[in-house]
């Protein structure tokens, strides 16, 4: 249970932030994608683990082409996106009705380059470095029922607008990996954890404050994440995937659409993939793949630029690799045992 704990934490890599989102006619948005990597919680549980301060790296790299009916003449803008994730996780070791505390802090860095193919209108594309914003659970609370196996957690995340920006619109142009807004990710997790099996399903819903530069405001993205995995001595195998999807419409306002940067209109995606995992000890593995097997963008969004009524409808669709390597680094003291003295007579 400990380890798939772990696993889920060091999972939150947190990607897309600014992926693609260069200002470019057809293609411009202040924010192309999820704040949290869809997929951020495969090869997790809604399990705790004993008290202590564990630390992760997690690495992902996500590859990705642009589509939907808002792409001119059917091209597709490419996306190569990496994030290196560090990150702690605090147990306290203290319980709140019934349920066990923790408390989560992420640093992610990412590295994301977007190409624009030639006969497209545009030529090029742009390349961003830097600090993401970084990403805090101040409260996490896990249950756990009895033996049966099934366990519950919920828990609030937020985004910390701390990541690398510039310009105008703290979005869509080089050197922008941060956002310039707050977005609140609260979570539920349901999990089957008995006999060596992880069965679990994460819902998890982003909302965002208007860009505290422009007044753009993204529309909400809902997650769901799955696993079924099953260990075997110090191995873990599965299945795994993902929904993820915008729910609402974004909101520009008119100075934002004559920029530019228009209602992308909502879309979805699903992925499916698999698992690896291996528990070395005093530090456990796991590496899952999946590939983007259906998504779909509507044709509902407003044009992007005024001028010549071109709208910018679409989503990326594409395959990830995640790796995540987790560990504790603190452990309270165990007392030692309680020394018995005979009784002595005199």
């Amino acid at each position: 249970m400990t380890n798939a704990f772990l696993k889920r934490i060091a999972a939150l890599g947190l990607g897309l932030g600014m992926a693609a989102a260069i200002a470019q006619p057809g293609w411009a948005k202040e924010n192309h994608g999820e704040d949290t990597k869809a997929g951020a919680f495969i090869g997790a549980s809604a399990g705790a683990p004993p008290e202590g301060i564990y630390m992760f790296n997690q690495a992902f790299t996500y590859q990705a082409v642009n589509r939907g009916p808002g792409i001119p003449n059917q091209t597709n803008a490419k996306l190569n996106d990496n994030v290196d994730v560090q990150g702690f996780v605090f147990v306290p070791g203290w319980t709140f009705l019934g349920a066990t505390y923790d408390a989560v802090i992420v640093v992610p860095w990412e590295a994301v380059s977007v190409n624009f193919p030639q006969g497209a209108g545009q030529l090029g594309g742009a390349i961003a470095r830097g600090l993401d914003d970084p990403y805090i659970v101040p409260i996490e609370l896990s249950w756990k029922f009895g033996d049966s196996g099934f366990a519950v957690k919920t828990g609030l995340g937020i985004y910390v607008p701390m990541g690398t920006l510039s310009g105008a619109h703290g979005c869509c142009i080089a050197d922008n990996v941060g956002r310039a807004w707050w977005t609140f990710q609260p979570e539920l997790i349901l999990s089957y954890l008995k006999d060596g099996w992880n069965i679990s399903a994460f819902l998890y819903y982003e909302t965002s404050t208007e860009n505290f530069k422009d007044g753009f405001q993204n529309g909400d993205i809902f997650h769901v994440d799955w696993n079924i995995l099953k260990t075997i001595g110090k191995w873990t195998i599965g299945p795994v995937g993902y929904y993820v999807a915008q729910v609402n419409h974004d909101k520009p306002t008119a100075a934002n659409i004559a920029a530019g940067f228009g209602d992308q209109g909502t879309w979805n995606r699903v992925a499916i993939g698999a698992l690896v995992g291996y528990d070395f000890g005093p530090v456990s593995v796991s590496v899952w793949g999946a590939d983007e097997v259906w998504q779909h963008a509507d044709g509902n969004g407003t044009p992007t630029f005024v001028s010549n009524n071109q709208f910018n409808n679409s989503s990326w669709k594409g395959w990830t690799i995640f790796m995540n390597l987790s560990y504790r680094i603190w452990a309270p003291e165990t007392p030692p045992p309680e020394m018995k003295h005979p009784l002595v007579y005199k």
